[in-house]
């Protein structure tokens, strides 16, 4: 990998250029998004007062990102992903103007709102691998693990603040005014990110080959190792099945009876614990045992959930959600550390996209599945039955990808050998197998 500064002193991380820009970008446009996800399902399920509603606010986000996210992958690895990002921003910032326009013109129609989050989608098809790819070209691959640390504890400050401030901004202004505090985080985000310097970008390949090759190529990379496709899909399989984040507005609505505050707070408890371990994993980090302390994670992480879900005590629920926070980060930190380690920087666009729709099937997926379920068999068993799924789930995996559970290190995933290539022989195949050999 280019590395202009390889015969600089090392230095801290927070003191490589463009970093600092790079996370106060994240922290203003991730902190709009939370806020923006708070009002705006409040404001739908204040419309319907109907849990399938919710489930709607979930696949209008989703279907699009399903359909744009491979296609952005490959973009991701040919194009500059600087300006990606900047062009993604820049539509989510007009999203969070319409969504505004909207609620001061005094529109009641939820599909109104459903058409603006599919324009939303849109964008994050795009922001979400290309701030995943862009962090490596931004610090030295030494550096790269405390970077990862840095940028989760950035994220995770923000899914703390934005839900109340979004739940006490709808409380205090309406959905309006809220929105234009999300316009504006979104502007400063684009300011931030314009200051961001590229230094150990790789050179681009020049593989003359088609777009499904590279697709094809990139699907091949997972495929072929075990750790990583376990990884990816043991989180996307625990989060779709079992994740109460949709359920939230009717549970403070209806069953805990704390209103709009109480609900952004609920959905900060999630963040406040993940941010509490992950100030503990930047003060002890751990490179032991890696594979099956992620399976003991989404363990907890299911338990923690279904104890919410038969909660009717506020202070407990909170709690619960605390405990899953915590353990959704020890999961986000090692799958993040796994896949960025384990991949070379002409693919990672391609494979983040992947992992991107992974996390996108388990987050907005997992919201349609939630609403659906809570509107055919009520809201408490539909919580119930997903987290006794998530746990399902995880002594499946710990069966299934025995690769997985025995890792111990992080560094023995990247040179573990592939799987078997099941015979391919095509130049997607060849791709694969070159790149893989290259350094990162």
């Amino acid at each position: 990998m280019s590395d202009p500064l390889a015969s600089a002193p090392r230095q801290s991380i927070y003191r490589q250029p463009g970093l600092l820009p790079f996370l106060i970008g994240r922290l203003a446009a991730v902190g709009a998004i939370q806020i923006q996800a708070v009002v705006v399902a409040w404001q739908v399920y204040e419309m319907t007062r109907d849990p399938l509603s919710l489930a709607y606010v979930g696949l209008a986000q989703f279907v699009p990102m399903l359909l744009l996210l491979i296609p952005a992958g490959d973009l991701i690895d040919r194009y500059d992903r600087k300006l990606i990002l900047a062009l993604s921003w820049a539509v989510e910032a007009l999203c969070s103007g319409l969504l505004a326009w909207l609620a001061l013109s005094g529109s009641q129609s939820a599909h109104a709102i459903y058409a603006v989050l599919a324009l939303f989608g849109c964008a994050r098809a795009f922001s979400g691998p290309a701030l995943q790819s862009l962090l490596p070209q931004i610090v030295p691959r030494e550096q790269l693990a405390a970077a990862i640390a840095a940028n989760s504890m950035i994220m995770r400050g923000a899914t703390i603040v934005g839900p109340l401030v979004g739940g006490g901004l709808y409380a205090w202004g309406g959905a309006g005014a809220t929105y234009g505090v999300c316009l504006a985080c979104l502007l400063v985000g684009l300011a931030m990110l314009s200051q961001v310097a590229v230094l150990y970008a790789d050179k681009s390949t020049s593989l003359e080959t088609t777009s499904w090759k590279r697709f094809v190529a990139g699907i091949a990379f997972i495929r072929f190792r075990p750790v990583i496709l376990g990884t990816i899909s043991l989180d996307l399989f625990a989060v779709l099945l079992g994740g109460v984040v949709a359920l939230l507005p009717v549970y403070a609505s209806d069953v805990l009876q704390v209103g709009p505050e109480g609900l952004g707070a609920l959905r900060s408890a999630i963040a406040i614990g993940e941010v509490g371990v992950g100030l503990y994993l930047s003060v002890r980090p751990f490179d032991r045992r890696v594979g099956l302390t992620m399976f003991i994670a989404v363990g907890v992480f299911g338990v923690a959930n279904l104890v919410f879900s038969l909660s009717s005590l506020y202070w407990l629920s909170f709690a619960a959600l605390m405990v899953a926070g915590g353990a959704d980060m020890v999961s986000v930190y090692i799958r993040s550390t796994l896949v960025q380690f384990s991949t070379p920087d002409a693919m990672r666009g391609r494979v983040n996209a992947v992992n991107m729709l992974f996390i996108s099937s388990s987050n907005e997926l997992g919201e349609f599945r939630a609403g659906s379920f809570a509107a055919w068999f009520g809201v408490v068993a539909a919580a119930v039955g997903g987290s006794l799924c998530t746990l399902a789930v995880v002594g499946a995996w710990m069966w299934g990808f025995k690769q997985l559970r025995t890792l111990d290190r992080f560094a023995e995933a990247s040179s573990l050998p592939a799987g078997d290539a099941g015979g391919h022989g095509d130049d997607s195949a060849e791709e694969h197998r070159a790149l893989s050999s290259r350094p990162s």
